[in-house]
C-alpha cells in the first residue's frame, strides 16, 4: 500500500460490531481518507436462517450491510452512497451502486469480503479486511502472504480470492480487536496479518 494519505477500503466485519466506536476513533486519529464497507454481520445471519431464493438472499443481505452501514454512520462518520475515492472517513451504503451493477454471484458464496473488493477495484484502491482473526491460515498456520489463489481459507468467502487475483486487489486481512494492528496497517506498518499482493 502507498503513501500514508492514500485513500484506502476498509471493510469491517460484522462480527466486530462491538467494536464500532473505537474503530471510528482510529480512522480519525490517523486521518487517512478511509471507506468503510460494512459487513453483513447479525443482518445477514439471519437472512441466512431464511428460505428464500439465491436471488431474494443475495439483495436481502446486501440491504443487511446497508443497516450495518448506517449503525456505523451514527458513531458520526457521513453515510455515502456513490462509488468515488474518499476525502476522509465515511460509509458506503451498498445497495444501490451494487443494483445498479449486479457485478457478482448471487450465492452464499458471495459474502461482503468480495463486495468490498468489487469496490477497491472499481475506485483502483488498496483493501483492508478487518475481522476477528488474525488474518488467512493454510493447514491451520497463519500465512503472511497468500501467493496461490487456489487455497480455500475459511477466513473469506470462497470467491474472495480468485476475485482479487483476477482483478489485481492488493489486500490486507487483520484483526479489528488489536488497535495497534488497525493503526499500524493504516500507517502502511507492518503488522501481523496476510497481505495478499496479486501485482507482483
Amino acid at each position: 500500500m502507498t503513501s500514508r494519505a492514500s485513500p484506502l477500503v476498509v471493510k469491517v466485519g460484522g462480527s466486530l460490531f462491538d467494536r464500532v466506536a473505537p474503530l471510528i476513533e482510529i480512522f480519525s486519529e490517523v486521518g487517512r481518507p478511509v471507506l468503510i464497507v460494512p459487513g453483513g454481520g447479525k443482518f445477514a445471519d439471519l437472512v441466512r436462517r431464511l428460505d428464500v431464493s439465491d436471488t431474494a438472499g443475495h439483495w436481502m443481505a446486501i440491504a443487511g450491510m446497508e443497516q450495518f452501514g448506517w449503525y456505523i454512520a451514527s458513531h458520526g462518520i457521513p453515510a455515502v452512497t456513490g462509488l468515488s475515492p474518499p476525502t476522509e472517513p465515511s460509509v458506503l451504503l451498498p445497495y444501490c451502486a451494487l443494483r445498479e451493477a449486479d457485478p457478482l454471484p448471487h450465492s452464499w458464496g458471495v459474502t461482503s469480503d468480495t463486495i468490498a473488493a468489487w469496490i477497491a477495484g472499481e475506485l483502483s484502491l488498496d483493501l483492508l479486511l478487518l475481522k476477528s482473526v488474525d488474518g488467512i491460515h493454510h493447514r491451520r498456520r497463519l500465512i503472511p502472504r497468500v501467493d496461490d489463489p487456489g487455497i480455500t481459507p475459511e477466513e473469506v468467502d470462497p470467491l474472495f480470492l480468485p476475485f482479487v487475483f483476477e482483478h489485481g486487489v492488493r489486500t490486507r486481512v487483520i484483526n479489528g480487536r488489536h488497535a495497534d494492528r488497525v493503526r499500524g496497517a493504516l500507517r502502511d506498518e507492518a503488522v501481523t496479518g496476510t497481505l495478499i499482493d496479486p501485482r507482483f
